[in-house]
């Protein structure tokens, strides 16, 4: 009878090449010697780089299924935790001790069925479970105390990268400055409501050659679609991020924010509703998804028709999906210089309201329509300078004022942080070692809301300079615009109309082929203090509608006009400098929400950089 066989079981943790190759490498030397000073002939060297804390390693299940099978009598492996750290496989292995009489040697024990050490094998493999489990609190133990302390505990987002300087648990995120000015620019073409996600996708991969970062294992490819809409919906971009996920626990992280949170929450208006991301299919014509339908409330949508005029009957029908004339039998080919027709049509989409009585509008009717309302907002070249000029003085004038608001929002802060004191002072207090006065789940409710009221808090102050001059920037392009917007209408392309459209105003909607609009609030005031040309200019909304309605009084020329057709005025007194004042005096309060950002104006330098190409 031939002397029995033995596999050699090696195993490291990683599946990495670089990790733990030392480790295989001793295992087999030991092993080998260890069989070749006990005369134990080797079937096989059986290495495996995976994790055993869970079932499923492929060369561990087939060297048990050839065990079964009678191919040797048992493993040598250096210690019981390399064959198992989990029940299941433990299990299998104290299973064919006893049913198949395999044994298993170690360098330091030997166990068998015909043994008294049984019971050791269960200890070691319930010592092997238990280091698993220990490892794994551990491990969540770290992750929370570095969520904590605003270390972000995980992986860096496209954008950043983890500071491998730093000793491990004190890993902080810094920017990645190859990767981070690309995706704040995503953010920025995402807020002008020109892009969907996918078209920003498109360009980063293709225009700018975005890459993601290249790890150990991966990286090194283009941005993915799931990714994009994972950026876009991460307010771990504003500073804060949930930990665990879904937990409800959130921390404000030391990182550097790449975005506000009244940018932030402005996306996830734009993807469609807040924290669920949703394409628009609406960027294929001019002003397609930017209005409602005034009987029914639906989206107007937009259709083309391309036609020919049979130069034989003179019958007219589209051509996309035919090439001769239905009524003659034609071929569009053999006609001499027929007449091609091509239309833009805007409509209700009625897609829950067949009945809808509203008819459509052409598209150039619609823009006459804009043009009419771009006309009441414009200002003349001589009137602009003067107002940017005027503008400087009043912002250096009002720097006590901008004092007085820093003092404020310094003492905001400061009770913020005494009313964060007190709530902990109560929470550890003797009187709440039951949870009365404060449960548990009442201090992390206040805790999170109190966190990002402090750091809102500290943004405002972080940022006051930039903001102050935010606002006179916004001023300045409020005027420069109102200047040149019916010029940059007339010339721009779809995309440019579109932004134009949007940045001057809200709640459209269309209603007997009229265009009932609200202007802007920087705008509205522009409007309202313009009064007219000499000449009455007719309000663009209908008589009668349920909807909100802007200005509907036609205008009078009670004093000297802000227009482009009187260039005559030399002086202006105190009526524009209250215009220019309450202007400026709109962005202070309005500047930092969602509802008016310098980024509002990219489309601009979008249009700049696409005349330069054509140039």
């Amino acid at each position: 009878m031939s002397d029995p066989r033995y596999f050699i079981y090696c195993r490291k943790s990683s599946e990495a090449e670089d990790r733990q190759v030392l480790s295989i490498e001793s295992q087999v030397r030991e092993i080998k010697e260890l069989a070749a000073k006990q005369n134990l002939p080797v079937v096989e060297v059986l290495i495996e780089a995976k994790s055993a804390k869970e079932p499923g390693r492929p060369v561990f299940n087939q060297m048990m299924q050839r065990l079964y099978r009678g191919e040797a009598a048992g493993v040598i492996c250096w210690k019981l935790d390399r064959l198992a750290r989990n029940p299941v496989d433990g299990g299998a292995v104290i299973w064919a001790i006893k049913q198949h009489r395999i044994r298993i040697i170690t360098p330091a024990q030997s166990y068998a069925h015909e043994d008294d050490n049984i019971i050791l094998m269960y200890i070691e493999f319930g010592m092997a479970q238990k280091y698993v489990d220990d490892l794994s609190r551990n491990v969540r133990r770290g992750m929370k105390a570095k969520a904590e302390k605003g270390l972000y505990p995980s992986l860096a987002p496209p954008g950043y990268v983890n500071d491998r300087t730093k000793q491990q648990g004190e890993r902080d995120l810094k920017r990645d400055p190859e990767r981070f000015p690309l995706v704040r620019r995503m953010w920025d073409f995402m807020l002008t409501g020109l892009y969907t996600p996918p078209q920003i996708l498109e360009i980063a991969n293709a225009e700018w050659g975005f890459r993601t970062r290249r790890t150990r294992k991966m990286g090194g490819n283009p941005l993915s679609r799931s990714t994009i809409y994972q950026i876009f919906t991460k307010p771990f971009y504003y500073g804060w991020y949930e930990f665990p996920v879904g937990s409800g626990k959130w921390y404000h992280g030391s990182h550097e924010p790449m975005i506000t949170k009244g940018e932030y929450d402005r996306v996830q208006d734009l993807l469609g509703r807040k924290g669920n991301p949703r394409p628009s299919t609406h960027f294929n014509f001019a002003f397609a998804g930017l209005i409602r339908c005034g009987e029914c409330g639906l989206t107007i949508t937009a259709e083309e028709k391309h036609q020919v005029i049979c130069t034989h009957c003179r019958f007219k029908f589209a051509y996309r999906r035919q090439d001769i004339c239905p009524r003659c039998q034609t071929p569009i080919e053999k006609m001499a210089n027929p007449l091609f027709l091509h239309y833009t049509y805007y409509r209700c989409s009625k897609s829950k309201l067949p009945r809808c009585s509203q008819k459509s509008i052409s598209a150039q009717e619609l823009e006459k329509q804009i043009d009419q309302l771009l006309a009441r907002i414009q200002i003349s070249p001589r009137f602009k300078e003067w107002a940017i000029k005027y503008l400087h003085e009043l912002h250096e004038k009002e720097s006590a004022s901008r004092n007085e608001i820093i003092e404020t929002q310094q003492k905001a802060y400061k009770e913020c942080l005494r009313r964060i004191d007190n709530m902990v002072k109560l929470k550890t207090s003797g009187g709440n070692t039951d949870g009365s006065l404060l449960s548990d789940e009442e201090y992390g409710r206040q805790r999170s809301d109190l966190l990002k009221e402090k750091a809102a808090l500290e943004e405002l102050l972080a940022d006051a300079g930039h903001r102050v001059l935010q606002w006179l920037t916004l001023s300045e392009k409020t005027f420069e615009f109102a200047c040149t917007a019916r010029e940059r209408f007339a010339k721009g392309d779809d995309m440019a109309k579109k932004a134009i459209l949007a940045a001057v105003a809200s709640n459209l909607t269309l209603r007997d082929k009229k265009l009932c609009v609200e202007a802007k609030k920087p705008f509205l005031i522009l409007e309202t203090s313009m009064l007219g040309c000499g000449t009455q200019m007719q309000a663009i909304e209908p008589e009668k509608t349920g909807l909100s309605q802007g200005r509907k009084e036609t205008n009078c020329p009670h004093r000297p006009t802000l227009c482009a057709c009187r260039d005559d005025v030399r002086t202006y007194g105190p009526e524009y400098q209250k215009l220019v004042r309450s202007i400026y005096h709109f962005f202070t309060k309005e500047c930092g929400s969602i509802s008016f950002k310098l980024s509002d104006w990219s489309f601009l330098n979008h249009e700049q950089s696409m005349d330069q190409k054509r140039n």
